[in-house]
Order: structure tokens, then C-alpha cells, then sequence
């Protein structure tokens, strides 16, 4: 009697590992490409958050925070306004980018002449840069 014996040979289970290999190498840049770009329509829908955080806080204390009160003037109400602050206007995490770093804020904007700039460094961090280090600016 002879026995079968059943199961995968080296050589096959060597090609199969090079193929999903192969796949792997391709897709996988496109995947974290696509990444990087979702991240920054996040960031613009965030930035249209706190827009309208800030003209609920114009709108009920009569005028935009100050550059040293920044963003945190929607969470804690300055000591001017208190009696007419009806905040807080968002949530905490709102304040943060989608790489974790703070928006920025400029009361007297130099992109938005004559408003406010609203502002993330993008994934780096720092001033200017290309793709996903893109600076993204309230329109």
C-alpha cells in the first residue's frame, strides 16, 4: 500500500510568497499615498470647524480672540467676555491637526487680508513644504 502524502512543496509555497510579495510592493505605496491626501481634506474640514466656532465666539462676545488668547479662548472663556461667553464652542481635539500638531491662529491674517488666518504645517510640522508637508490654509 502506498500512502499519499498531501501538502505544499517548498517551490510552491516559495511562489506563492513572491507574489503576495510583488502585490505588496506595488499597492502599498498608493494605500499610505492615499494616506497622506485624506489626511489633508481632514485638516481643511477641520479648519471649517473652527471657523464656525469662531463666528459663534464673534457673535456672542462681539469680536475674534486675540493672537495671545488663540484657539483657546473657544474652550475657556477670557476674562473680557465672560459674562457674555457662551462656550465652550468645540471640543479639545478639535484644536489639533490630524498629525497631532496645534492649528495656528492670526487674529490680523496675511493670507485672508482683512480676516483671520486659520492654519495647520501640515505633516512636518514646520513652514512651507511640498505634498503631505503642505502647509493648508483657511480659504
Amino acid at each position: 500500500m502506498k500512502r499519499e502524502k498531501k501538502g505544499f512543496t517548498i517551490i510552491e509555497l516559495l511562489a506563492v510568497a513572491t507574489i503576495i510579495a510583488l502585490l505588496a510592493a506595488f499597492v502599498a505605496p498608493r494605500v499610505f499615498r492615499g494616506l497622506g491626501k485624506a489626511k489633508s481634506q481632514i485638516a481643511k474640514s477641520k479648519i471649517a470647524i473652527l471657523e464656525s466656532a469662531l463666528a459663534r465666539f464673534e457673535y456672542t462676545c462681539g469680536r475674534l480672540p486675540t493672537d495671545t488668547e488663540g484657539l483657546g479662548a473657544l474652550l475657556v472663556a477670557p476674562a473680557d467676555v465672560q459674562d457674555r461667553w457662551e462656550g465652550p464652542y468645540l471640543k479639545k481635539s478639535d484644536l489639533n491637526d490630524p498629525w497631532d500638531h496645534p492649528y495656528m491662529y492670526v487674529q490680523q491674517g496675511t493670507i485672508n487680508v482683512g480676516g483671520y488666518d486659520i492654519f495647520s504645517y501640515g505633516a512636518d510640522g514646520q513652514a512651507g513644504g511640498d505634498g503631505d508637508n503642505a502647509d493648508i490654509y483657511n480659504d
